[in-house]
């Protein structure tokens, strides 16, 4: 119970952090006199390093027991380097970014792989620790559009740097390994190959990224796009508010939903409302629908994302834990994240948010039918009441 605290710690702290300053990064990027289209290119490349060196964090923590210390460095070295993105250097804002990326692209994955060994031990659910993190970045994202309004942009890496401090002495408290974890049996190469392998788990993977590639759409350029319709930075924060907040019912109910449906079929489902969402955006592209829209984000998000954890959790052996969710994330944030920046940031500043949003509708589209051939390949060997905890099945 104790280390159900700490987590829950961890992700609110987390939370608060990337929310009031990942939402308003662009804008500061702008601030700094940056296009839509460099800041695409800057966020791609730097997100390519960073998969090119996430495998490498994923072995450090499953054969060498580190898991805390990548966890606190994930958040102490993004948290110390953004002072820097004060910088009108290029060159400068994507060393930063590069650098910040590489350390901060670990920390889905490890975290996520403490809080189901955790969620496993307390007989709990992960989703009763993330949603912490879905409070925190509502809560940040409202106080960061406050707070760019009251003072400025340029000063936003000051509350980031705070918030993660806490995070970091909250990560200090846990164990050095997440319990369930234990030292890798087979080589870091065999364990990929063997994800890799599975046509089912590569189709799950393909659904995924076309899925959250849209997000960039959302996570990296909302505020611009909000302001490009004629919204301002106040009622931009509000509807990050919104769509963080509604994450929290939806992840806290998400084991029920999972235990009803089964992980592939909620990821079918979530999938289908990125679609609507996005549709909904194509017909009426106005900031208060914009605004309303985010209504589905923890329905669409939120299942999708729990969803997909504890189903790279299910089909991956207890000793390469860090690692499966490793490739998982390499795909989901990070080459979805490469393609997602270029190819938004490239619609936006060619054709505008109805591009954008149309492109994004096609995407989550095409990856909900590749999400429900993994739904339809897998009913026959997934029983119905397993737990939406489990590691192994």
């Amino acid at each position: 119970m104790e280390k159900l605290l700490k987590l829950r710690g961890f992700y609110l702290f987390l939370g608060l952090a990337g929310g009031s300053f990942g939402s308003y990064l662009t804008l500061l990027l702008k601030y700094n006199g940056m296009d839509v289209s460099q800041i695409g290119m800057m966020m791609a490349v730097g997100t390519l390093i960073a998969i090119c060196i996430q495998p490498v964090w994923g072995l450090i923590s499953d054969r060498y027991n580190q898991a805390r210390l990548v966890l606190i460095l994930s958040v102490a070295v993004p948290a110390v380097l953004a002072v820097f993105y004060r910088s009108e250097y290029f060159i400068v804002l994507l060393m930063v970014y590069t650098v910040s990326t590489i350390f901060s692209s670990t920390q889905a994955p490890i975290a996520d792989s403490y809080a189901i060994a955790a969620a496993n031990r307390a007989g709990s659910t992960y989703g009763s620790i993330r949603l912490m993190m879905s409070i925190g970045a509502a809560v940040g994202a409202y106080a960061g559009g406050q707070y760019v309004e009251r003072f400025s942009v340029s000063t936003i890496w000051l509350p980031f740097l705070l918030l993660n401090s806490v995070a970091v002495i909250f990560a200090l408290t846990l164990p050095r390994q997440a319990e369930e974890n234990h030292m890798m049996s087979q080589s870091l190469a065999q364990g990929v190959k063997k994800l890799l392998g599975n046509r089912i788990f590569l189709a799950f993977l393909g659904g995924s990224f076309l899925v959250n590639q849209t997000m960039t759409a959302f996570g990296t350029y909302f505020v611009v796009a909000f302001q490009s319709v004629g919204g301002s930075t106040g009622y931009a924060g509000i509807a990050l508010f919104l769509a963080s907040v509604t994450n929290v019912p939806s992840m806290l109910y998400a084991s029920k939903v999972i235990r009803k449906l089964g992980r592939e079929r909620t990821l079918l489902l979530g999938a289908l409302i990125y679609v609507l969402r996005w549709g909904i955006q194509v017909a009426f592209p106005h900031p208060s629908v914009m605004i309303g829209v985010q209504v589905l984000h923890g329905l669409s998000f939120g299942l999708f994302y729990i969803a997909a954890v504890e189903y790279v959790s299910q089909i991956t052996s207890s000793e390469m834990q860090a690692t499966g969710q490793s490739v998982f994330n390499i795909v989901f944030s990070g080459f979805a994240g490469i393609l997602g920046n270029l190819l938004n940031g490239f619609l936006l500043s060619q054709g505008g948010v109805g591009l954008m949003n149309v492109s994004c509708m096609i995407s989550s589209a095409v990856g909900a039918v590749l999400l429900f051939y993994v739904a339809r390949s897998s009913r026959s060997s997934v029983p119905k009441t397993m737990s939406s905890g489990g590691v192994g099945v």
